[in-house]
């Protein structure tokens, strides 16, 4: 008997074990009312439409929601151990802030965190961060469901579903459909405001990762994704899992309406409830005038139509009058007043300089607290409405972490408005050339760093985008330095763009002395290779704290930085160009491959200069530079430019100044410093 009593208790007691390891890993959700503390919100994230669905993201710009499981999934029986089958259920929805134009989108996560606060908005899904993503430290698996094609991850279209492992670009992605019971497939559109319901299975005997969605309540026979990997690789003993979602310049309100999660079998089924209307736009405002209006005395009423008249007029003459080629340009475009609010009506205090072109002034955007620079083009400014329309179609789409970021644009009238992302510490030029003003020294690593950014920046443009891009006036004011002294592109108001394999011809000779090519003066024919050469002269820049061309102790002749680089090459002294300020405190090696490339980069012969893979590879250490250097003039001889030649500033306007120790050019569109001898 007593045998009998002890069989029994130790049964029971892993009865109570298996028990309580099912509560831990296994839930369902069909109302989130009843969720308590067990669900942890973060950001933007709220419970919404009588706290029975989750609501990640509204319709703000550039916000955050996360919604996490609170309690870690135990995915591993050991942490060198294999991930078991899990299963998960959950009832999504999307509903974009304008008709078919999501963004951003949405993910199920699963992470060794549920504190994910470094993560971006934007493109990066609340997941990751621009020095984060891609680390194989990182553990993260996801499912995206993006509402927004971005080319820097290599997006297949703006409506798809991809399995991504500890980064953003999908490790396979596939467009949104679900196979009918006849076997045809049908598409499913997510930013078509309907509930849609998703499968997620690993398989861990196949070490296969199955993905499901259907806008029907019942789960298709055959998976839209069907992935083999061992997520052993990926995820950790013990994980949380969850949603992250975050909106761009456009917006969507993300939701999730019910999940339910297994680790030890199929997950529960959900219902399929619909998802909640946007909020009523109606103004209570409106109402109030009419009920007051309706109860004064017919002098008010008449006192209030005058002003209701005046308002009219001054609206009128105020008005954003939208052209047609506005309905085809991107991206977001700001009203007036909203800009205007931001920059403090444009007050001088916010002024971060001025130019030939018109102003650039600091700002911040109330709605989502984000700080901008807005660059106001004035009437008079020699860039006009096609210039700024170019600018606008080119930078608007172009995503690159090196490149500085067009937010958006506005108009009114004659005022032409560019919105970019604020860059705090300013332009290079001014760390390298102006020491007083800068106030801080750049160490030999950072400008390493800047160099390889710039460089992989215009490598996007030369072959990682849709078109080709030539930026023609690379120079160091116009490298903009962010909060971690990263480099990143800006000014594109010369970019061209061209198909791929298509040639560009000849067009105007423009940009600034000491970067143009050579056979841009000959030919007119614009090339990457143009750019190539203004990169070289940047990198010399870089090294020597010295500009491409500038005079000497005399009055009587100017200094051109390649040929003087090349001359103590030649030497064997070429040690002696780096700029003191560094000296002592730099690598060797890498400043020697640097100025060797920007020697290879300065060749007068196109033929002869690396291609800009070539050199991101070089820099990299992917590749190692020819032993033996092509003199940058085939001739080798000394280019001075003497008194009785023309000098620099009879073809360049004068560089613009800065009021707040923020340099303008960087936000220009280089007219204010660019030469346009001839046309072609």
């Amino acid at each position: 008997m007593v045998k009998i009593l002890k069989h029994l208790g130790i049964f029971c007691i892993l009865m109570l074990i298996a028990i309580t390891s099912a509560q831990q890993t296994e839930f369902l959700y069909d109302d989130f009312s009843k969720a308590g503390n067990t669900i942890l919100l973060e950001g933007s994230a709220k419970l919404f439409n009588h706290d029975n669905i989750i609501q990640l993201t509204n319709t703000s710009s550039r916000m955050i929601g996360h919604a996490f499981y609170a309690t870690p999934i135990k995915f591993k029986s050991s942490p060198n151990g294999t991930v078991s089958s899990f299963s998960t259920v959950f009832t999504l929805g999307t509903v974009p802030e304008f008709k078919t134009l999501g963004g951003h989108g949405m993910a199920f996560v699963i992470s060794p965190s549920n504190n994910l606060n470094t993560a971006l908005p934007s493109q990066y899904l609340g997941l990751f961060n621009a020095a984060n993503i891609g680390n194989i430290s990182d553990h993260v698996f996801a499912v995206e469901f993006d509402t927004v094609k971005d080319f820097e991850f290599q997006d297949i279209d703006d409506n798809h579903i991809g399995i991504n492992l500890n980064s953003l670009v999908s490790n396979f992605s596939v467009p949104a459909t679900y196979v009918m019971e006849n076997s045809t497939k049908q598409n499913v559109s997510m930013k078509a405001g309907h509930t849609i319901q998703s499968w997620v299975d690993y398989d861990a005997t196949n070490k296969l990762i199955s993905v499901t969605i259907s806008p029907l309540p019942t789960k298709p026979r055959i998976p839209l994704i069907s992935y083999k990997y061992d997520l052993s690789q990926i995820l950790e003993q013990e994980m949380y899992v969850g949603f992250s979602a975050s909106t761009g310049l456009l917006a969507s309100s993300h939701y999730v309406l019910g999940w339910s999660f297994n680790m030890s079998g199929p997950a529960k089924s959900l219902s399929m409830p619909p998802l909640p209307h946007p909020p009523s736009t109606s103004s209570n405002k409106h109402k109030a005038t009419v009920a007051i209006a309706s109860s004064i005395s017919v002098s008010v009423f008449i006192f209030l139509v005058i002003c209701g008249v005046i308002y009219m007029v001054v609206r009128i003459r105020d008005r954003e009058i939208i052209e047609d080629w506005e309905l085809t340009v991107g991206p977001h475009r700001y009203r007036y007043h909203e800009l205007r609010e931001a920059t403090r009506g444009f007050r001088e205090k916010e002024l971060l300089g001025r130019g030939g072109f018109g102003r650039v002034y600091k700002g911040c955007l109330q709605k989502c607290n984000t700080q901008i620079a807005v660059k106001r083009i004035n009437h008079e400014s020699k860039q006009g409405l096609p210039e700024f329309v170019a600018e606008i179609a080119s930078i608007g789409r172009l995503r690159h972490r090196n490149l500085v970021q067009l937010l958006g644009w506005g108009r009114r009238r004659g005022d032409l408005l560019l919105v970019y992302d604020y860059m705090p510490y300013g332009s290079l030029d001014k760390y390298l050339f102006d020491q007083d003003r800068a106030g801080y020294i750049l160490s030999w690593e950072q400008r390493f760093r800047i160099v390889k950014g710039v460089a992989s920046g215009l490598l996007y443009l030369h072959e990682g985008w849709e078109k080709v891009v030539i930026h023609r006036d690379i120079k160091a004011s116009n490298v903009l330095l962010d909060g971690e002294f990263n480099g990143r592109l800006g000014d594109f108001g010369l970019a061209r763009l061209h198909d791929h394999g298509a040639d560009l011809g000849t067009t105007r000779v423009v940009g600034t002395l000491g970067y143009l090519a050579p056979e841009l003066s000959r030919t007119g024919h614009v090339t990457t290779s143009s750019d190539v050469f203004a990169c070289g002269a940047l990198l010399l820049e870089v090294v020597c704290g010295r500009r491409p061309i500038e005079p000497r102790f005399t009055s009587e002749e100017e200094l051109v930085l390649v040929d003087w680089v090349w001359s103590k090459w030649n030497q064997g002294k070429v040690m002696e160009v780096i700029d003191p300020k560094i000296k002592g405190k730099h690598d060797e090696k890498e400043v020697l491959m640097v100025l060797k490339l920007g020697l290879m980069c300065s060749s007068d012969e196109p033929r002869y200069r690396p291609s800009m893979r070539q050199v991101v590879r070089y820099l990299d250490g992917e590749m190692e530079l020819p032993e033996v250097l092509r003199a940058p003039n085939p001739d080798d001889e000394k280019r001075v430019l003497k008194t009785s030649e023309p000098r620099i500033e009879d073809y360049v306007y004068s560089f613009g100044t800065s009021s707040s120790g923020v340099s303008l050019q960087s936000y220009s569109t280089g007219r204010g410093a660019s030469v346009s001898p001839n046309t072609i």
